[in-house]
């Protein structure tokens, strides 16, 4: 029936395949470009990325990648971190969002070339999976609007393109302290609003013991949080921890006194102005750290939900942030 279709509507049948001609020129024109700029070297040799800070260990294994957001973080995660099995990569700015991107433009893009390169995979046809240099590659944002932005933006990049990594449990997201509560010689941190009031309650109801240990730790959360991008497809393994958004930069520093105890509050807002020794106690050190596994609970709901924010239909990404903006807990005003 559509073949009768074409033979009576021929103008039809011309637009249609003007389309598809129009459509196989627009894919060879990628493919030639993908091929050319392989070709010119855009990944060749895989020379690390100046701006990598490699760790010592050559076991893939036991090693992490920190991808985090901006060089002021980065240097600070740099001389707090681990350099035997500890690596970081500081991103400038937002990446591309690869859902409207081909291929061709995302290996001419600078942050996500030092990232395939630090990975060692390759991408496309080229990819060996088998060659990744990281087990653990951990995003690293801040707490606000604009890490969380980075953060699903990287979600996107892993999610189109590496998969294979998020299947196998090689994506983690880092979890900063929302608070840092300090009396006396103590200091305790907290994920969140709920955990800050119990710790505060702690101290209400007992006073602080002398001689102990500075660092202090609220319980995690119990439920498992889903990521940002769009909460059904993404989610949060409680294997690893299953905290709420947080952040690092000094927001703000309040002063209480309870019973007698003065305890200063300091709100984290972003990571760079977070000392290395903090980073590492809070963020960074695994005995101590908090961390979100990135799984695919649902490929068919994450592709829809990839679609939806990342995509080029406006419509269905305003019906969504319409749906889903009252039940924002975290929103950065």
């Amino acid at each position: 029936e559509f073949l009768i279709f074409l033979e009576e509507h021929p103008k039809d049948a011309e637009g249609i395949v003007c389309k598809c001609l129009l459509s196989a020129r627009a894919r060879n024109a990628a493919k030639l470009a993908r091929d050319t700029i392989l070709r010119k070297g855009a990944l060749e040799g895989f020379t690390l990325p100046g701006k990598l800070a490699d760790c010592s260990s050559r076991h893939a294994e036991e090693t992490e990648l920190f991808i985090v957001e901006g060089d002021s973080a980065g240097g600070s995660a740099k001389q707090g971190r681990n350099r035997e099995i500890q690596a970081i990569l500081p991103l400038r700015g937002k990446v591309l969002n690869v859902e409207r991107a081909r291929l061709d433009k995302i290996l001419t893009n600078n942050e996500l070339k030092s990232l395939i390169i630090a990975m060692g995979t390759n991408i496309g046809e080229q990819m060996d999976i088998s060659k990744l240099r990281y087990h653990r590659i951990i995003i690293m944002t801040d707490a606000d609007v604009d890490g969380a932005h980075i953060r699903t933006l990287l979600l996107t990049f892993f999610y189109r393109y590496y998969p294979t990594l998020i299947t196998a449990g090689h994506i983690l997201i880092a979890q900063p302290p929302l608070y840092s509560l300090k009396y006396g010689k103590n200091m305790k941190y907290a994920y969140n609003d709920e955990e800050k009031e119990k710790i505060l309650l702690e101290i209400k109801n007992t006073a602080p013991a002398k001689g102990n240990s500075p660092l202090g730790r609220g319980r995690p959360a119990r439920n498992a949080l889903a990521c940002e991008a769009g909460g059904g497809g993404l989610a949060a393994d409680k294997s690893s921890s299953s905290q709420e958004e947080a952040g690092g930069v000094a927001d703000e520093i309040q002063g209480l006194e309870i019973n007698g105890i003065k305890v200063n509050i300091q709100r984290y807002k972003g990571l760079g102005e977070m000392n290395p020794e903090q980073l590492w106690e809070t963020t960074m050190d695994p005995k101590n750290r908090m961390m979100k596994r990135v799984t695919v609970e649902d490929a068919e709901l994450a592709n829809e939900v990839f679609e939806t924010l990342m995509g080029d239909e406006v419509a269905p990404r305003k019906k969504f942030i319409q749906t889903h903006a009252k039940s924002v807990s975290n929103l950065d005003i």
